[in-house]
């Protein structure tokens, strides 16, 4: 047992059965805010923010083993999720793989010790398995970046201070030609933002309207042209040790699932039995596919086995959404109070239910897993 699965876990006990109790258990990104910003800054006070990142940017230059074990202890501790996800899983990395010293000493501080909260401006109308038709524009004018253009399904649109944004900036470039990426602050006058509510009551995701928005000439991270390859790159930090967490709280919720059969009969079901031991026995498969993925071996090339998770724990988070409402019956279908807002099992299955859309759809995963792991032919693409 580490040094720092020891520390992390104190301090995470402390202050989950103390100061930040009410925060406890909350796994959408949409709840109690202003206390879960609270959260992430003492995260980085207790140096527990960025734990993988290398020492001289803020981290602790934890091993992959380190990095795991606290994460598990994270999700078992019922932790709330990371409104800070976004800046230490994807735009970090990426900074320190792609940014300038510059951009490292302006950008990484602030991420580590949660003071600033980051956005991902991928997707558009236009734009969302199909990145590459990218429509939003920026040129470059006066020392800065003037951006026009909309996107999508932002998660933390409406609370991040800063988000990473792929813009076209070669001026009749078509596909992944063309492409930049820029860093652009979020509360300025050419932005609007417009939050998108869900079926769950719940508005995790804005729309970000660019209208002469500006950056600075120096928040592009790489060269113009670039964006494609290094916004390629994010998405392959997002397949990393956060997912332990996620797989975590999904052994979280089949727990509360269990314990409400156990409650209400159904466990006596012989049928709904089977499927909750299908849904165990598929969790721990994910579990080892996902060690796997991450050990020493499989480190310097995740490829075909990072290809196959998507795709296996969206569809197997919505077989365990729809035993979720088998379980519970006509009770799970009973919003409570004037809000009308469900129970935790009722709220993960209708959330779930986007689980093979985002981040990159089920077609779209089949596509990668056929082209890039087995090597088959190239699906015929339509021209732009």
């Amino acid at each position: 047992m580490s040094g720092l699965l020891d520390e992390a876990r104190a301090w995470l006990s402390a202050a989950l059965d103390g100061p930040f109790a009410d925060v406890r258990g909350i796994a959408d990104l949409s709840s109690a805010y202003d206390r879960r910003r609270e959260w992430e800054l003492k995260l980085g006070a207790a140096g527990l923010g960025a734990i993988g990142w290398p020492v001289e940017h803020g981290g602790r230059g934890a091993t992959i083993a380190d990095q795991v074990a606290v994460a598990q202890e994270y999700a078992a501790l019922r932790a709330p999720s990371r409104i800070a996800h976004v800046g230490v899983e994807l735009a970090g990395p990426t900074i320190i793989a792609f940014g300038s010293d510059a951009q490292k000493a302006r950008f990484l501080p602030g991420i580590a010790s949660g003071r600033e909260l980051w956005a991902q401006g991928y997707s558009e109308p236009n734009a969302g398995s199909d990145l590459a038709n990218v429509r939003t524009r920026a040129r470059l004018e006066d020392g800065r970046w003037i951006i026009d253009g909309q996107k999508i399904w932002t998660s933390l649109g409406m609370i991040a201070d800063w988000a990473f944004v792929v813009v076209r900036t070669e001026e009749g470039s078509r596909g992944p030609k063309g492409l930049s990426y820029l860093l652009v602050p979020l509360d300025q006058p050419g932005i609007v933002r417009r939050p998108i509510r869900q079926m769950t009551g719940d508005a995790e995701f804005a729309e970000l309207f660019f209208d002469g928005a500006v950056t600075d000439a120096d928040n592009i991270v790489g060269e113009a042209g670039q964006g494609w390859a290094i916004a390629m790159a994010t998405l392959g930090f997002e397949r990393g040790v956060s997912t332990v967490v996620q797989q975590m709280q999904f052994g979280n919720e089949l727990a509360a699932l269990i314990e409400v059969a156990r409650a209400n009969g159904k466990a006596r079901d012989p049928i709904i039995r089977q499927r909750i031991a299908d849904a165990w026995i598929g969790l721990e498969l994910m579990r080892h596919g996902l060690l796997r993925t991450l050990s020493d071996e499989a480190t310097e090339d995740l490829g075909n086995e990072a290809l196959t998770s998507k795709l296996y724990w969206s569809r197997w988070h919505r077989a365990l959404g729809d035993l979720a409402m088998d379980v519970q019956g006509l009770a799970g279908e009973v919003a409570q109070g004037n809000d009308y807002h469900f129970g935790a099992l009722t709220q993960m299955h209708l959330a779930s239910r986007a689980d093979t859309i985002y981040a990159g759809a089920s077609q779209i995963q089949r596509n990668l897993i056929a082209e890039r792991g087995l090597g088959l032919p190239r699906e015929p693409r339509g021209t732009v």
